[in-house]
């Protein structure tokens, strides 16, 4: 997704957003809403995320490389609108979108 694409997402068909990069990082900016996973503690059948099966979920981390294997992982886990933000939060940046900081 692009920017643009996750901001739809998000207003439209109310997405979860889910953050995987790093404590440290996620603190430093973070999307408005982005719900914190570390990847180590990232897991697709986990019951909270088995109650949002079918709504659409959207990745993100630092530069869109985590969070694409963690799409992949939830595809895996039968997740069937599964999306992540192409580029990560740089990208996000890049387009002057909103940044939280702090612990969400």
């Amino acid at each position: 997704l692009t920017p643009a694409g996750l901001t739809q997402l998000i207003n439209r068909e109310n997405a979860l957003l889910i953050d995987v990069s790093a404590q440290a990082e996620f603190e430093k900016g973070h999307i408005p809403g982005a719900k914190h996973v570390a990847m180590s503690a990232f897991d697709p059948e986990s019951k909270d995320l088995a109650k949002v099966r079918d709504l659409p979920v959207a990745v993100v981390c630092r530069n869109g490389q985590t969070s694409a294997q963690a799409a992949q992982r939830l595809k895996k886990a039968g997740f069937s609108k599964v999306f992540w933000l192409e580029g990560g939060l740089t990208a996000w940046s890049e387009a002057q979108m909103p940044l939280a900081k702090g612990r969400a």
